[in-house]
Order: structure tokens, then C-alpha cells, then sequence
């Protein structure tokens, strides 16, 4: 996936509802996990992104800051995510309990 020729979620609107389900990448365009729902603070926004397991199977749940995330949208409409993180990063985060 080229990421560069992209939007970045600067040029659409997007609500929560529209970011649960996107699919995270990391910096090497593999699929890592994707973000089944968010957390609000008051400085920060976080998304709770399952990863690991093999089809939605054996995922485990990691904190995410959106920070973190580059929200894209590709030509088709298809939302998703992008970390500078590499997949043996992410999957370390400690598993996140709601």
C-alpha cells in the first residue's frame, strides 16, 4: 500500500464511528490490527487496537495513542491507519483492560 498517495484525515470528516473497524498498518504498509473502539482523556485520544491472532482469533487489545496514528483515506474511501511503529513494536504494548 502507498501511503503517499493518500488523503490524510486533514481533507475528510471522520467521527468515531467511522474509525471503528480501520485497519492499522505499520511503517512497513503490514497490517498490525485494527481499532475496535476509542478512549477519551482530558489530553489525549486513544484508540484500542486488537492485534496478533489470525482472523480476528487469539487478537489482544493495546492502547494506541491517536497521536500515533495517521488517519488516510484511500481513492476508493477506505479509511485506515498508519503508525511509524514496526509490527514487533506494537505487538510488544502491553495488553490494555478495560
Amino acid at each position: 500500500m502507498d501511503h503517499n498517495t493518500q488523503s490524510s484525515s486533514g481533507s475528510f470528516d471522520l467521527n468515531e464511528a467511522d474509525l471503528i473497524g480501520t485497519p492499522i498498518y505499520d511503517i512497513d504498509g503490514e497490517k498490525v490490527g485494527s481499532i475496535s473502539h476509542l478512549h477519551h482523556a482530558a489530553t489525549s485520544r486513544q484508540a484500542v487496537v486488537d492485534v496478533g491472532g489470525f482472523l480476528g482469533i487469539g487478537t489482544r487489545p493495546v492502547l494506541v495513542s491517536l497521536d500515533d496514528l495517521t488517519i488516510q483515506q484511500d481513492p476508493d474511501g477506505n479509511v485506515y491507519g498508519v503508525t511509524s511503529w514496526t509490527k514487533d513494536q506494537i505487538t510488544a504494548l502491553p495488553e490494555h483492560y478495560d
